[in-house]
């Protein structure tokens, strides 16, 4: 599930004869995913701040170790991952990795088991800010089944309303589930909340992709500021542990 919603960052400005100069991103998140890691992340500093203040011996520097090694995990698979998107560009930060797309550089967006997106050189990067849930999928599924039942009653309702002895209480009846039958129609087809987001992904990509604007390089970088203190926490985990 995504929630998609408008980034506080400044961006750069568009080139020079669009109508709007100064614009943002929009962001696509994990609420289930941003809701987790802060509960993940509750929980471990509640032990480990426990464990400091009256663990003994090797204890406080063993939980120290642990929350300076976990924390960063953390937050890179729960809170970090995001998508933001603009009229010129895909930004995708996943736990480890950034990685700026000019709508130019996309060749597809492609839902399966997960979210990619696939560049010129056939490069695959996994949207981890947007998970595949079956769940949601079988959920949008039923409703777009109730819906379609909904619109063939108020078809058959219809039908009985112009008949003469149930006129009456069939047009009530009718009307009823005509208009059910048209509000659902009116929604359009369910769909999970991920795949109306890569829809929207795709949408954009088949408008912007041959503008001046969205062509460019692709650029990946690796986030750095995570995996240095997982990584510092590792190792003085295993020394700990080592010394006994």
């Amino acid at each position: 599930m995504t929630t998609p919603d408008p980034s506080r960052e400044p961006e750069p400005t568009k080139p020079a004869g669009t109508a709007t100069t100064p614009y943002k991103d929009r962001v696509y998140r994990s609420p289930a995913g941003v809701v987790g890691g802060v509960l993940v992340l509750a929980v471990i500093a509640w032990l480990g701040i426990d464990a400091v203040v009256v663990g003994e011996g090797r204890t406080p520097w063993l939980a120290l170790a642990t929350m300076l090694f976990l924390v960063p995990l953390v937050f890179a698979y729960t809170l970090r991952p995001a998508v933001f998107v603009n009229d010129d560009r895909l930004r995708i930060r996943n736990p480890l990795r950034t990685i700026v797309l000019p709508w130019g550089q996309v060749a597809s967006l492609r839902s399966g088991f997960s979210n990619e997106v696939v560049d010129d050189s056939g490069t695959k990067y996994q949207l981890w800010a947007l998970p595949v849930s079956v769940r949601a999928r079988s959920k949008a599924a039923r409703q777009e089944a109730r819906a379609a039942r909904a619109a063939a009653r108020a078809g058959q309702g219809e039908a009985g309303r112009g008949r003469g002895a149930a006129g009456a209480s069939g047009g009530v009846v009718g009307a009823a589930d005509l208009g059910a039958g048209a509000a659902a129609a009116a929604g359009g087809p369910r769909r999970a909340e991920t795949d109306q987001a890569m829809d929207e992904l795709r949408e954009l990509h088949e408008r912007r992709q041959q503008e001046a604007g969205a062509q460019g390089e692709a650029d990946v970088k690796w986030a750095y500021e995570i995996i240095a203190p997982a990584v510092a926490g590792a190792v003085l985990l295993g020394v700990l542990w080592g010394l006994g």
